[in-house]
């Protein structure tokens, strides 16, 4: 009897112990852990008011350095090295640095390190690096005797993004000359409430990281400036003012959904108040970390998929405003406010630079292509990337069905012509598809 009670109290043992045991073998859900280290990034850009272009930079670079960390570990990932077919490619040659037990943990350390440099702001990030340091080591990730070469390995890797980073064209921009609205009927000027300067005007001297002439990827031209009624010009500024005037309850909540003005400025009697916003890169952005998270993504692909979709971005920011100044073309606004109706406003702040193309409408079908060929056109997901910012969920059926309600936001919230638009969706769908075509040459 007394055998068969210690059996009994063994079995209950171990089938109590068994949930704890699997819990002390699960390995971390790394693709949400990694969206949510990078968001830590993302509040940091919203507290300096990065411009949408330089936003798309910092995103870049800040996950080049994870990447960059599992190359150096020798991950074997599942698509072709990103590097390959880049112009930074000589800047990133291996460091032959001695491997580290944690990737991942050097992986987010290194990106912490490289955001810290290239923001204003990036002190801030101090505190996510102790807070990062404290998870690893109370998780077992890390641990004290081998922490220090952990953070080695990251600063080995931070370092050459950053050094790359210096040689990108950033610093020389703010040596250039201010720039100075083109006069004449038909070009931009600054717009209320702020009249704002024209923002980041030199952003196309910066280095691409794939786009090898810019001149390749300029979008389809656009209607001559013509107020004569029946020209394509006319028609498209009554489609704006008209369309203002009568939106849906929908069509509102689309505009401001995908808003992402990080310079919108609101007034209250003598003081200016900025409203805190994401930069259409970083909505992106979080939209890759949805998706990661839906397909459960590793650490590896998670890491590549991020770091290709901020190069992307940063090089669909610079295609599309070389087309804004070299076209310097005037907003609804503006010429709505001088031929047709001096009291009008869209139902969207103004961004404070020229409007052809449609930088939302660039950026995001380059970024919907990407994604697409890399998870699927089926892929549907759930946006919640702008609760942070007080706005609503919204339900998507594929990377493209998104990236075209964003693309049209720009008509609803009457900051952009339709041409804008459409031209500006034909333009980011060749810079996508140039970019994952070329990876797998």
């Amino acid at each position: 009897m007394k055998k068969y009670l210690k059996h009994v109290i063994f079995l209950l043992l171990l089938t109590w112990s068994s949930p704890f045991l699997l819990a002390q073998k699960k390995q971390p859900d790394w693709s949400k852990i990694y969206a949510e280290q990078l968001f830590h990034i993302t509040t940091v850009m919203v507290t300096d008011v990065a411009s949408p272009p330089v936003a798309a930079r910092i995103y870049a670079y800040t996950n080049l350095a994870p990447y960059r960390v599992l190359q150096e570990s020798g991950v074997n990932f599942k698509h072709a090295d990103i590097l390959r077919q880049s112009k930074i490619q000589g800047q990133m040659s291996p460091l032959s640095l001695e491997k580290v037990a944690s990737p991942e943990f050097a992986a987010i350390y290194a990106m912490f390190l490289v955001g810290e440099k290239v923001m204003p702001s990036g002190y801030l990030l101090r505190e996510k690096q102790n807070d990062w340091k404290e998870w690893g080591l109370k998780t077992k990730i890390v641990n004290t005797k081998n922490l220090e070469a952990h953070m080695a390995f990251a600063k080995s890797i931070a370092d050459q993004v950053l050094a790359s980073a210096k040689t990108d064209g950033y610093l020389q921009l703010t040596a250039m000359n201010r720039y100075t609205p083109v006069e004449g009927p038909g070009y931009w000027y600054p717009t209320p409430p702020a009249y704002m300067s024209a923002i980041e005007p030199e952003w196309k001297t910066m280095r691409t990281f794939f786009l090898q002439n810019l001149n390749d990827f300029a979008p389809l031209p656009m209607a001559a400036f013509n107020m004569e009624t029946g020209s394509s010009f006319q028609k498209q500024t009554m489609e704006v003012y008209e369309l203002g005037k009568n939106l849906s309850t929908e069509e509102r909540l689309i505009a401001n959904f995908w808003d992402c003005n990080p310079f919108k400025v609101e007034f209250a009697g003598h003081m200016s108040i900025g409203v805190k916003k994401i930069s259409p890169g970083g909505h992106w952005m979080g939209i890759t970390g949805i998706a990661a998270q839906k397909a459960r993504l590793d650490f590896t692909e998670t890491t590549y998929l991020h770091a290709l979709l901020g190069m992307t971005l940063h090089d669909a920011f610079v295609s599309c405003w070389k087309a804004k100044y070299d076209t310097h073309r005037i907003r609804p606004e503006t010429v709505i406010n001088q031929h047709i109706d001096q009291s009008w406003k869209p139902l969207l702040q103004t961004p404070p630079f020229p409007e052809y193309s449609s930088g939302h409408s660039v950026i995001s079908s380059a970024a919907s292509v990407i994604l697409t060929a890399y998870l699927g056109d089926d892929f549907a997901f759930t946006d919640n990337s702008e609760v942070y910012f007080g706005l609503p969920e919204r339900e998507f059926s594929s990377f493209f069905q998104a990236s075209d309600e964003a693309a049209i936001s720009r008509l609803y919230g009457g900051i952009h012509f339709r041409d804008a638009i459409e031209n500006g969706v034909s333009q980011g769908k060749k810079i996508g598809t140039s970019i994952w075509e070329n990876l797998a040459k």
